[in-house]
């Protein structure tokens, strides 16, 4: 069964808002057997809106309409579906009287356009709702079926999980699921992942074989995904363990972590069962490896704190830097060396470099120093980054945390990052 999407809003359109309904509309219907060939955003016009709804569901068995149903002159997507099911908008009297009833129960006027939300196509069904005033529709066309929801994220998934899934299921008579694991890696190029990895792919392009693909995802890493679809999430997670193993062993020690798994979350976990602290001191990133690990939670039990040396004389007067160039392994090594005494901590980690669009101390753009002081050993890596002064800086960061993750695993366990995934 194929069920395209279709995301409603200007807005949309504008780049005002970004659309993620859709996205996680693919990933539910790919996760429960449902094929999604299309997804597309149309604006708040009536007759395009008519025009793509129809060519969807000429092509489609199904498809979801997000956004629109709200109150106000420009959600049309209720006449749009009426025009398509070649219906009549009617009030539903129950629907009219829970929104009356929200209003009420909040002390709140009711401005009369809320009623709007109530026209329900005939032949329609409603889905109710439960987190705000507009209700969800289920309305057959011909042997398809168009679903509506909200385009409030939060509105969406519930209706989505209760409502919609459930019925998509039992029309496409699905008796499998799709699974997906991601492998999240950090050191190679996708082209290069692609050479290591050819003799794996030739194997999954066998029909009945997990698909492959490769995800580049900035400062997250480049994903491998694999995906396969199975009489059970059991089954297909099996399936999966097999190939994982086998990528893994291919790729080594650039693996570092698994589905959600981040470079932060990872590093920090490997320091808190170590019971190891870190102390920051950054230049070119200007903080920005401090503001990601404060991503992860209960990080203040490995986290002493960070210095933003930003200007030479702040690298020199706080943290012991030598006179000369800044970017450079001598100024990394002292960066590291202090801050992890400054701030108390097991372990330093420095980054220095030149983010562009000029050269600095003679260096190219994407120069970077990432400088660890670690146990009875203080070091400086040089590495070479690509990109524009963003890309470069976010490189920055998962490069310099990638470097103590190594350090690390090398220098005080054995432990794999699968199994420290696994923890």
């Amino acid at each position: 069964m194929r069920c395209d999407v279709v995301a409603i809003g200007t807005e949309l359109l504008l780049g005002q808002v970004i659309d993620t309904n859709s996205a996680h509309i693919g990933e539910r219907l790919a996760a429960n057997g449902i094929d999604s060939l299309l997804q597309i955003k149309v604006g708040d016009n009536l007759s395009r809106m008519i025009s793509v709804l129809g060519q969807r569901i000429e092509q489609a068995e199904a498809v979801i309409v997000c956004g629109g149903l709200g109150p106000t002159h420009d959600d049309i997507t209720r006449e749009a579906i009426a025009a398509v099911m070649g219906a009549k908008l009617v009030e539903d009297e129950q629907v009219a009287e829970t929104i009356l009833h929200m209003f009420a129960a909040r002390g709140r006027r009711m401005p009369m356009n809320n009623l709007r939300q109530a026209q329900v196509p005939v032949g329609a069904t409603v889905i109710p709702q439960t987190r705000g005033t507009a209700p969800g529709l289920i309305c057959p066309v011909g042997d398809s079926v168009i679903y509506a929801v909200p385009g409030v994220p939060h509105e969406m998934r519930e209706m989505l999980e209760r409502a919609i899934l459930p019925d998509l299921r039992r029309r496409a008579g699905v008796d499998s699921v799709i699974v997906s694991r991601v492998i999240r890696t950090w050191g190679d190029s996708e082209s290069g992942l692609g050479e290591r990895l050819a003799g794996i792919i030739d194997e999954l392009d066998e029909p009945g074989r997990p698909t492959l693909a490769f995800l580049a995802s900035g400062w997250e890493g480049l994903k491998i995904r694999l995906t396969t679809r199975a009489a059970t999430s059991g089954e297909g997670l099996a399936e999966l363990d097999v190939w994982e193993r086998r990528i893994v062993e291919r790729i080594g020690s650039i693996v570092f972590g698994y589905d959600d798994d981040t470079m932060e979350s990872v590093v920090i976990e490997m320091m808190r069962r170590r019971g190891l602290t870190l102390a920051l001191a950054e230049s070119v990133t200007g903080g920005l490896v401090a503001a990601r690990l404060t991503e992860v939670p209960g990080v203040s039990d490995v986290l002493r704190g960070a210095v933003v040396s930003y200007a030479t004389d702040v690298k020199v007067g706080l943290l012991d830097v030598p006179a000369g160039p800044v970017v450079s392994e001598q100024a990394a090594t002292a960066m590291a060396d202090h801050v992890r005494r400054l701030l108390g901590a097991d372990v330093g980690l420095s980054l220095t470099g030149v983010a562009g669009p000029d050269r600095q101390d003679d260096e190219p753009p994407g120069t970077l120093w990432v400088g660890l002081a670690f146990g009875d050993s203080v070091e400086a890596h040089l590495v070479r980054l690509p990109g524009d002064r963003t890309q470069m800086r976010q490189f920055s960061v998962i490069t310099a945390l990638d470097a103590l993750r190594h350090r690390l695993v090398t220098r005080t366990s054995p432990v794999t990052p699968r199994a420290i995934a696994e923890r």
